[in-house]
């Protein structure tokens, strides 16, 4: 059979080795590759199968606008802006007022000429941190500077178109402060090294003031550990509170005091001994808290305004005048006015058979008179030089059924120590404080050391 060029058939093109080759002679086996090649071409691709459109396996984007439920703004009305600055030194209110982002001459004309918004001049001390409010064009909305030495702060308001000035209590948080330091020359010196407020250094003097003389037993090389109250604003420091726990060893000899409270009596806290002893004298050993003796307990002495040898039955504290005299012990005032050559005198009758005398003061606390009751440590006068006196110093005297003896060496009673069942609360309660007074006592050693 003749055949066109054109027409000849594909077998005949195929190797006879060819799996088509077989397939062309066999189309029922060709109908059964086709099905498997489909399959495989599904499994491997996850692809539709033929029957369906192709237009569905092309990925659409598709746009629809959805209706958002979005919040109403709030109205905040004029806005206001809170801004803190310390003072710089050499400041200026106007300088002052400026970084606070205040913009407002009626505020500033206010303070100027307002005497209660005085003290802010006088007070722009560096470091001092100031509050200011403002609106968002700057006018001063409120103003609070902080007094000096008081837990206090001056507020300026605005109302309208007008200004108040007042002063309101500070929100003060309490800290524990720890700190140590050694005897160089004084107390005083050690605590301003340390930068521990004097307040803190008198109340030191007075909780150990019935077993050391400040004035005469203080030794160079003596050391102090101390942990007591600071009251913070803002994270400044505004005033001390009190010693919590303390330490001073003295020509080595260790003193311990820690504060207790019970809150079940009437009584207030005092100081004890890490056993319950309490530290409090019926007595002070001074009446200054610091001042130095200028004349002490004799039978004999030559007076310095009579040139006659004489028996000086008290003891003389230097001081200038003004400063303030404290009563050694609880009392009634038995005598207050002037008396002979001790001048302006104060005379106290305590329990017992106990009394105590101040000459030569320059005045007396003005409430105080005969009968009225005095604490322990209350200031009943200032130091002078009235009567036989050649310069300002106070006399003191202890006296013993009327008799003067010597303050400095007399043993003096002791107050009552705590109750038995008082001690597992006050150890319960001073525990944590007395473990770290010995921590901060030890670490302080092995920094001395180094």
């Amino acid at each position: 059979m003749h055949q066109h060029p054109g027409s000849q058939h594909t077998s005949s093109l195929l190797p006879r080795h060819s799996p088509l080759y077989h397939l062309k002679k066999h189309p029922g086996a060709a109908a059964v590759f086709g099905a498997l090649a489909l399959f495989s071409m599904v499994a491997a691709f996850g692809l539709q199968p033929p029957s369906l459109s192709t237009t569905e396996l092309i990925p659409r984007p598709v746009v629809e606008d959805l209706a958002l439920a979005l919040p109403h703004p709030l109205d905040l009305g004029n806005q206001a802006y809170l801004r803190e600055e310390k003072v710089h030194k050499g400041d200026s209110l106007a300088n002052l007022l400026n970084r606070l982002g205040v913009n407002d001459a009626l505020a500033l004309d206010y303070i100027k000429q307002t005497p209660a918004a005085h003290p802010i001049f006088r007070q722009l001390a560096p470091g001092k941190l100031v509050t200011a409010s403002t609106s968002d064009t700057g006018e001063l909305l409120l103003l609070s500077f902080p007094l000096n030495n008081r837990a206090e702060n001056l507020l300026i308001e605005r109302h309208g178109n007008t200004f108040r000035t007042r002063e309101a209590p500070l929100v003060l948080q309490s800290r524990l402060e720890m700190k140590s330091g050694e005897i160089r020359s004084s107390l005083y010196g050690a605590t301003d090294d340390a930068g521990i407020p004097d307040a803190v250094a008198n109340q030191l003097a007075e909780i150990f003031g019935a077993d050391i003389d400040f004035h005469r037993d203080l030794r160079k090389g003596d050391r102090f550990t101390l942990i007591y109250e600071m009251y913070r604003h803002q994270g400044q420091s505004i005033r001390s509170g009190r010693i919590l726990a303390a330490e001073l060893v003295n020509a080595g000899k260790v003193f311990r005091a820690v504060y207790f409270e019970d809150p079940k009596t009437s009584i207030k806290g005092s100081y004890y001994t890490p056993e319950g002893k309490s530290l409090r004298k019926a007595f002070l050993r001074s009446p200054l808290e610091f001042s130095r003796i200028t004349s002490g307990f004799t039978n004999a002495r030559l007076h310095p305004i009579l040139q006659q040898w004489r028996a000086h039955k008290g003891v003389d504290y230097g001081a200038p005048t003004g400063t303030k005299v404290r009563a050694t012990g609880d009392g009634i005032v038995e005598f207050i006015g002037r008396q002979g050559g001790y001048g302006n005198l104060i005379i106290l009758r305590h329990q017992g058979r106990y009394s105590t005398a101040y000459g030569h003061l320059s005045s007396f606390t003005p409430q105080l008179r005969k009968g009225s009751r005095v604490s322990q440590g209350e200031h009943i006068g200032n130091v002078g030089a009235t009567g036989w006196a050649t310069g300002p110093h106070l006399h003191y005297e202890f006296r013993i059924g009327g008799e003067q003896v010597n303050p400095l060496a007399v043993q003096l009673p002791g107050a009552p120590s705590l109750e038995t069942a008082q001690l597992l609360q006050f150890r319960q309660k001073t525990q944590d404080l007395l473990a770290q007074l010995e921590m901060l006592k030890q670490s302080d050693m092995v920094a001395f050391q180094e």
